[in-house]
């Protein structure tokens, strides 16, 4: 079939169509649908929603997927193809017949592009990266989420997705989230309402970056709520200080901890009144199934977890220990 190549696409169209109207000429059809296109490489191709035969065979021809327009649409035409072709951005190969196109584009399957939200991030941050994200279209919803209210998560979406769609996705994954783990949660937890479970998976969440250590923390804050000690914990302090829009760019001080805030935990016994980032999964989890200990300490260990402790005497131990290692002493 060199000849057929050799033909001009626009001649090839007119012979095309001129055999197809005398009766003959499916060998033809066939022939052109399974010849290589002309791409030396692989091409991203967009079809906006409302795009008809015409306009997809012109995106074809001028991404250089095709050699003709006119020729495409006949093709598709005849074969019964051309209203079955759907909307989306589509990768097309290298040398993909038009046969292979029509094949991808009736597909649906669609080119789907990437944000990932990192456990752990105030909701400032989150809305930072989904507000520079290149893809996403549109402008910021005018409500925009509290704390916590956004499941960290990698979210596959399509092009002209816009950034309220995906924000509002991210608020109905973590209410869908939370209802249902808070529908099985262990018996006897000190927490009153789905919301306070909420806090307590921030607090863990910005505790440790250890999947193994979620449930032994939630473990160790269950049983201080249980006996009324102030949960002494360094990151609501943080929050209190920053709120989430930046991080804290030192070391936490002593007269931090005297802060008078509602989310000092250090002054203020129980939960804070709010969460102090947006916990992923496995925070959540872990405060809604803490782990049976009788830990009521912890401290960080140098090497990237904690050391637990039962009695003060230990974790003072512990503690001093922590601060030689972090001091360069060893």
């Amino acid at each position: 079939m060199v000849w057929l190549r050799r033909l001009s696409a626009g001649v090839l169209g007119l012979l095309l169509l001129a055999v197809l109207a005398a009766g003959g000429g499916w060998w033809l059809l066939e022939r052109y649908l399974d010849q290589p296109g002309p791409a030396v490489e692989e091409q991203l191709i967009d079809l906006p929603r409302g795009t008809g035969l015409a306009g997809i065979a012109a995106r074809l021809e001028t991404a250089g997927v095709i050699d003709d327009a006119r020729t495409f649409r006949i093709a598709a035409r005849v074969i019964g193809r051309d209203r079955r072709l759907r909307a989306g951005e589509y990768r097309i190969p290298a040398r993909a017949s038009p046969r292979d196109v029509l094949d991808i584009l009736e597909s649906g399957q669609i080119v789907l592009h990437a944000l990932t939200i990192p456990e752990g991030l105030a909701t400032v941050e989150a809305l930072a990266l989904i507000r520079g994200h290149p893809i996403l279209v549109g402008e910021m919803p005018e409500e925009l989420p509290g704390e916590g209210e956004l499941l960290p998560e990698t979210y596959l979406f399509a092009r002209g997705t816009t950034r309220a769609e995906i924000i509002e996705r991210m608020r109905l994954d973590m209410a869908e989230l939370l209802a249902a783990l808070w529908a099985n949660r262990q018996e006897g937890l000190p927490l009153e309402s789905p919301e306070e479970a909420l806090i307590l998976a921030s607090i863990i969440e910005k505790e440790t970056a250890i999947a193994d250590e979620y449930r032994l923390v939630a473990g160790v804050f269950v049983n201080r709520l249980r006996r009324g000690m102030l949960l002494q914990t360094d990151p609501t302090v943080i929050y209190a200080i920053t709120r989430g829009e930046a991080p804290l760019g030192r070391q936490l001080l002593r007269r931090d901890l005297e802060i008078d805030d509602p989310y000092n935990t250090y002054r203020y016994p129980g939960l804070p009144p709010g969460p102090i980032a947006n916990p992923g999964r496995g925070a959540l989890e872990a405060a809604l199934d803490p782990a049976e200990t009788d830990y009521l300490y912890f401290v960080a260990d140098g090497t990237g977890g904690h050391a637990f402790a039962r009695t003060l005497q230990d974790h003072n131990r512990n503690a001093a220990r922590w601060r030689r290692i972090r001091d360069g002493g060893g």
